[in-house]
This record gives C-alpha cells, sequence and structure tokens, in this order.
C-alpha cells in the first residue's frame, strides 16, 4: 500500500472539510476508497494540529551545539552557558542519550521524538512484575 505524500494528505483534509465524500475523494485522487476510509478513521476524522514543541524542550540546533561542545572538549556547564540553559538541562540531555563521549544531536532528537509521542503504554501495563508488586500492594 501507497503511503500518503504530504501534498495528498493536504488535499484530503481540504476535499473532506468541504465536504466531498470519501467515494469521491478516492476518484479524484486515483486512490482505493478504502486506503481513504481508512485514513480518515485512523485520524477520527479531523485533521491532526501540525506538530509543535514547547519553548522549554531543546531544539535541533541546542542538540547540535552540545555535540559540537563535547566534541570540542568544552565542560557541561559552559555549553549550557553558551545556549542560555540550565547546567542541569544540558547534563540531563547528554546522560540520557549515550553520555559525553556517544552523545549524537540526530540520535538525541529521533529518541527526544519517539519519547514525546502520546498516547503511550502504561508502566503497569508494559512491567508485569511491577503491576503484581503494586496489585498484592494494595490487596494488603
Amino acid at each position: 500500500m501507497r503511503v500518503f505524500s504530504e501534498a495528498e494528505r493536504a488535499e484530503l483534509w481540504d476535499l473532506f472539510e468541504k465536504g466531498v465524500s470519501g467515494r469521491q475523494i478516492a476518484v479524484r485522487m486515483g486512490r482505493n476508497y478504502g486506503s481513504i476510509r481508512k485514513f480518515l478513521t485512523d485520524n477520527a476524522g479531523r485533521r491532526p494540529r501540525p506538530r509543535s514543541s514547547s519553548k522549554l524542550r531543546l531544539t535541533v540546533a541546542e542538540r547540535e551545539e552540545i555535540s559540537r561542545g563535547l566534541a570540542a572538549g568544552r565542560s557541561l556547564r559552559a555549553i549550557a552557558s553558551a545556549l542560555g540553559r540550565a547546567p542541569s538541562t544540558v547534563c540531563r540531555e547528554v546522560n540520557a542519550n549515550g553520555g559525553p563521549a556517544h552523545y549524537r544531536a540526530l540520535h538525541a532528537e529521533r529518541s527526544a521524538r519517539r519519547r514525546a509521542r502520546r498516547p503511550q503504554v502504561a508502566k503497569l501495563a508494559r512491567c508485569p512484575r511491577l503491576r503484581r508488586a503494586v496489585e498484592a500492594k494494595l490487596r494488603c
């Protein structure tokens, strides 16, 4: 199955919001009606909001600056000062992504995006051992 391009998605949402039926959209776009219907139901019939990051989150440029600073042998405090960020923010970022010797900006950005995806599976659902322990404590 062919994935919708960004332009196709925009066209699909524009047509859908104008009241064009799913079958008519499929004909206009030269696609199978089932793929149009699946796309719309997967998105609950609503155009997704554009992704935006909080100002509190590190940007790709800041992650690249951290990577360059580490490669140049600068301290985490010096890097944080240059970025206008708290040293603890830079320290947590570096430690979460391989430590000073292995930090790479692109890998860190991808990891941050993956961790930010919603919805996330609850910790008790992911870890049966923890779930059993919590259930046992609740029974007491």
